[in-house]
């Protein structure tokens, strides 16, 4: 552990000899979702290969690159790309660049996902606001030595989605005539998609969306004590009855005509923070 927590000094400390301000403000993008941090006046921009001990995004669609500068005249830091469980990385390395941005002085954080939708009533390229989430991954990133000065031991996750975060991202869609749900994620381990048993047995849990990602993030910015907003773009809908393939292009398709939606509800929120 206390390796871990040597890279991500350091990995912070690169970043703060090349930012002009320190970031209150951080966001991370998913699948297609790259455009979501068009509004951003960009100061900087890092590959992740550049920065000290950052994983690397090998996931389609995923631009690997940590843009900085202001959003809504908020200083932020934005990463194009996350890292998946399924591409072999460990619940510390998936949250490596969540606890580089609390190092780096943020307290709010945006993420946003593509993801298979279950409530029948959602529509392929709507944006669910998260309330909640189930994690289904067998994973967690506070497994081990708990560092205390990062956060308690058995963080309280009763609001774990910021509930003034989700009531600011509903004004700004409401203002930009975004059509907009609300609903329960899923976070699976992937990267198989679900079979038609497993839709049912989610609906059954009360999920309306799921993906492969987010939970973890989620986790350990909590434990950190930042402010959590999740987004997630339907990208398609699970009819179990009537099984139909989904495609990884096809997925993208989607999530890139939904950006631009996405990031107005992003503006909209970091103008209201």
């Amino acid at each position: 552990m206390a390796d871990y927590q040597d890279k991500v000094l350091e990995a912070a400390a690169y970043l703060k000899q090349r930012l002009e301000q320190p970031p209150v403000l951080g966001m991370l993008t998913g699948t297609g979702l790259g455009q979501s941090a068009e509004s951003m006046e960009v100061g900087a921009s890092f590959h992740y290969q550049e920065l000290p001990h950052f994983p690397v995004s090998t996931v389609q669609s995923h631009r690997g690159r940590l843009l900085a500068g202001r959003l809504q005249h908020k200083p932020i830091i934005a990463m194009q790309g996350r890292f998946h469980l399924y591409e072999g990385y460990s619940p510390l390395e998936v949250t490596f660049p969540i606890r580089v941005m609390r190092a780096l002085g943020v307290t709010t954080l945006i993420l946003t996902n593509a993801s298979g939708g279950l409530n029948p009533r959602y529509r392929p390229g709507d944006i669910m606001i998260i309330t909640d989430h189930l994690n289904l991954t067998g994973e967690n990133p506070l497994v081990g030595p708990n560092e205390d000065r990062w956060g308690p031991r058995f963080p309280d996750m009763a609001a774990a989605y910021d509930p003034r975060l989700v009531e600011a991202a509903e004004q700004a869609a409401r203002t930009g005539r975004v059509p907009v749900q609300k609903g329960i994620y899923a976070g699976l381990k992937g990267p198989s998609l679900e079979t038609p048993a497993e839709v049912r047995y989610l609906r059954t849990m009360g999920a309306e969306a799921v993906g492969f990602s987010t939970v973890q993030e989620v986790i350990a910015a909590v434990h950190a004590g930042m402010r959590v907003l999740g987004l997630s773009t339907i990208t398609n809908v699970h009819d179990p009855e009537h099984p139909a393939p989904s495609s990884v292009d096809e997925i993208i398709a989607v999530a890139n005509r939904a950006a631009p939606a996405v990031d107005l509800m992003i503006a909209g929120v970091a103008a209201a923070i």
